[in-house]
């Protein structure tokens, strides 16, 4: 698939980071959007940015909320016309020891990284396989899904996850004139840091004082690392690219290439000679 003109395109995440970005690229690329957060007032910041360049809606979402999910299809595309550009970005960093971990962050950093990315291909897939137009699915996973990188088991274990799942649909739904690509971004310039601690639960026991501050600093470290890395406009047109030469796999850096080598050395090593 090359052509975004004139297609809707359904972006999870879409009012800030690597969403906004992809939101801005595919708008003046043509594209309407449709644009789903649980952040109201960076929905309407940007419609209000974007609405010059193209027809925009957008919804308040809670990806893990099925029936909601379906509810926002069916407006979206009353409004719209037929999604047939999927972008499954929402996501969030949880980075909590294994021994403080509970069944609640489970259930809301998968929830969220994982089961959101399910939800978006359950609800918007038979819609585009049974329309027979094509289209293109953009799962957003991380360079952690390719390789541990220190962001913690919750994150990993989702955003291997949607590697997987990207690289099995990929050929089952070429045949269906529908394009799969993985997103597996390394460091990008947002506010995913902070804006992921601000409804995620607590861990299983609570912190000191001094373990809070410890946390709150390495966080600030961390977030102010990604904004050494590439920015959301540069990720956003590096996406519209993946999508209009239909790769598999979009990387905005090389910066995994040596954990990925050696993850893969080690596998090919412990196999029987």
């Amino acid at each position: 698939m090359t052509d975004v003109q004139g297609r809707t395109a359904f972006i999870t995440g879409g009012a800030n980071g690597i969403g906004l970005g992809i939101a801005r690229s595919f708008a003046r690329a043509g594209a309407k959007l449709a644009l789903a957060d649980r952040d109201v007032d960076g929905l309407a910041r940007a419609k209000a940015e974007l609405q010059n360049i193209t027809q925009v809606e957008t919804y308040r979402l809670d990806v893990r909320d099925r029936d909601a999910y379906a509810a926002t299809a069916e407006m979206a595309e009353s409004v719209l016309g037929p999604v047939s550009l999927l972008f499954n970005n929402a996501g969030v960093i949880v980075a909590e020891t294994p021994a403080k971990l509970t069944y609640e962050l489970w259930n809301h950093a998968i929830g969220i990284n994982l089961h959101g990315v399910i939800n978006g291909i359950q609800t918007f897939l038979p819609r585009i396989s049974e329309r027979g137009q094509g289209g293109h699915i953009v799962n957003t996973s991380s360079g952690a899904g390719l390789a541990p990188n220190g962001n913690g088991v919750l994150y990993c274990t989702a955003k291997f996850a949607v590697v997987g799942m990207s690289e099995s649909l990929n050929p089952d739904l070429a045949p269906l004139g529908i394009g799969v690509s993985v997103l597996c971004p390394g460091p990008v310039a947002t506010n995913v840091i902070h804006r992921s601690q601000e409804d995620a639960p607590k861990g299983a026991a609570p912190l000191t004082e001094a373990q809070e501050r410890r946390r709150a600093e390495r966080r600030e470290l961390i977030s102010q690392a990604l904004q050494q890395g590439a920015s959301i406009d540069a990720v956003g047109e590096m996406v519209l690219k993946g999508v209009q030469e239909n790769r598999l796999y979009i990387h905005t850096d090389r910066f995994m290439e040596e954990p990925v080598k050696a993850r893969t050395q080690a596998i090919l090593d412990a196999m029987p000679g």
